[in-house]
């Protein structure tokens, strides 16, 4: 068979993939239930979009119609959601797109995505770490959980949250998911508060104009690398507000929706799979949606969108705006309880990632091992290293849009997966089907490419970059150990002998 046949594009079967979950040295512990995975679903979707995203996209970008874009990439989550549910019902095993990837396109493209969510789940783990150090520094009365060593600054707050995250997800899956529902409610509850307290202040005309007039962005010589990429193909050039600023946003919040694909990732750990990571996946994202457009509506009817404009201002602004002060300390201790399930549930996934992509050779297989509690505690430890040492000293910057259009990526892929699979295997077993199939996962295609497209040309840049490094990292290690590869090399092997003998034909006969 040719290079592309069995090489680049060998695909892993979804009964192979299904009987490598029982090897007794890399078996995950099945203790989830659908309660557990919606959980975890809003652990790590409401955090960092409430409480430090809503109040700077509303001031910066959309003003008041922040909260249609939320509703336009709720829409884009949901058609991708739809996608993933069908994808983790038939295939219930570690490493989400990854897995599904190689299930469908093949080794190349399960490569492409794993590194990519390798990509989006570290950098999200460090990015909020950061946003949670920072709340932490309002809850000590504005004394920031920094020290300055010479000219570098390393955050310990972050440092300490992750460190205590990697002992307690080594610890197990169940425990973890135990402490993610008293957090959950710590912030569900002060979010109810937020709302209720909110409307007292509520003013209609702070909703006038909704979408605010287009404003144009001053050129600081990298204008042409901060706009997004939609805007410099149509020639709008950089601004804000407006219809560009409104589909800019979307692209943005759309941040606040990251984490519902990590469910998918927890299905080999979930009893029932085929039943509960669908119910998981949709009813989290049926809560959050309309969490993030209720508190949207209410924030922007407290205050003037004017009054929210720069990059420090938080939920917290527009109560302390209105005389709420004590409202402050309390969105604080609920921001502290809503990041760390956020940071959590991301790490969470960025080890299960790791673990399917071990298991298969593409990492070193040793990464692969679990201990006595059913958990991958040597890549969760490797983990928790690697994002505490980012959280402790990088500052990201623009760089959390690269998490944006990883998982945007990854969406893309997991909805065309979807049409391949029911083409190439129409016989599996599905928990779960997409409905109106193949209009569903093609508009799903579209909104998160169209996503992407407002996404800033730096980025893309990034994006590109990182892509070109995980095919280099590919070539020097991945190919060459990975395990379907190695599997087929004897029968690659004893084809090139049969190809030298000569036919029969050709042989001598006893007459000759």
């Amino acid at each position: 068979m040719a290079l592309s046949d069995r090489g680049l594009f060998r695909t892993k079967s979804v009964e192979q993939s299904i009987q490598d979950t029982d090897e007794p040295d890399s078996k995950l512990r099945k203790d989830l239930t659908s309660v557990d995975l919606t959980v975890f679903g809003v652990a790590v979707v409401v955090g960092a979009g409430i409480f430090t995203l809503t109040a700077r996209t509303a001031g910066n970008l959309a003003g008041p119609a922040v909260s249609l874009a939320f509703v336009f990439a709720a829409v884009a989550c949901g058609l991708a959601a739809l996608c993933y549910a069908e994808f983790a019902s038939t295939l219930p095993v570690a490493g989400s797109a990854y897995t599904f990837s190689y299930a469908t396109f093949g080794e190349i493209v399960a490569w492409i995505i794993g590194w990519d969510l390798v990509l989006e789940f570290a950098l999200g783990t460090s990015v909020v770490a950061k946003g949670w150090s920072q709340y932490l520094g309002v809850v000590m009365g504005g004394h920031q959980p920094i020290w300055h060593i010479g000219s570098i600054k390393f955050d310990w707050g972050a440092v300490l949250l992750i460190a205590i995250l990697t002992v307690l997800l080594a610890a197990g899956t169940k425990l973890s998911s135990r402490v993610s529902a008293v957090a959950v409610a710590i912030k569900l509850a002060i979010i109810a508060l937020v709302l209720v307290v909110g409307l007292k202040y509520f003013k209609v005309d702070n909703l006038k104009p909704f979408i605010p007039e287009s404003v144009p962005g001053t050129d600081d010589g990298t204008g042409k690398l901060h706009q997004t990429l939609f805007s410099l193909v149509t020639g709008s050039g950089h601004s804000t507000f407006g219809w560009y600023g409104l589909l800019a946003a979307a692209s943005i919040v759309f941040f606040a929706f990251i984490g519902f694909d990590v469910v998918a990732t927890a299905a080999e750990e979930t009893k029932d799979p085929q039943r509960n990571v669908p119910r998981g996946i949709l009813g989290s994202l049926a809560i959050v949606t309309v969490l993030y457009v209720a508190v949207s509506l209410v924030l922007t009817g407290m205050v003037s969108y004017k009054d929210l404009q720069g990059e420090d201002a938080t939920l917290a602004t527009a109560f302390a705006i209105n005389g709420v002060t004590w409202a402050k300390n309390v969105i604080s201790i609920g921001a502290l309880a809503g990041l760390t399930t956020v940071v959590m549930v991301l790490f969470l996934g960025q080890t299960r990632v790791l673990f399917a992509m071990a298991r298969d050779g593409l990492m070193p297989r040793k990464l692969a091992h679990t201990g006595s509690k059913g958990t991958p505690v040597r890549i969760t430890v490797i983990v928790g290293f690697i994002c505490a040492l980012l959280a402790g000293f990088v500052e990201f910057g623009t760089l959390e849009e690269m998490v944006n259009i990883g998982t945007l990526f990854a969406f893309v892929l997991v909805s065309v997966g979807v049409l391949v699979l029911r083409r190439t295997r129409p016989d599996l077993k599905r928990g779960f089907r997409v409905p109106l199939v193949p209009f569903v996962p093609i508009l799903a295609v579209l909104a998160c490419a169209w996503l992407m497209f407002n996404l800033s040309v730096e980025t893309w840049l990034r994006f590109i970059i990182w892509m070109a490094l995980g095919m280099v990292v590919y070539f020097a290690y991945g190919r060459r150990h990975s395990l379907l590869g190695r599997a087929e090399e004897p029968t690659d092997a004893a084809a090139a002998t049969n190809a030298a003998k000569p036919t029969n034909a050709a042989k001598p006969t006893n007459s000759e």
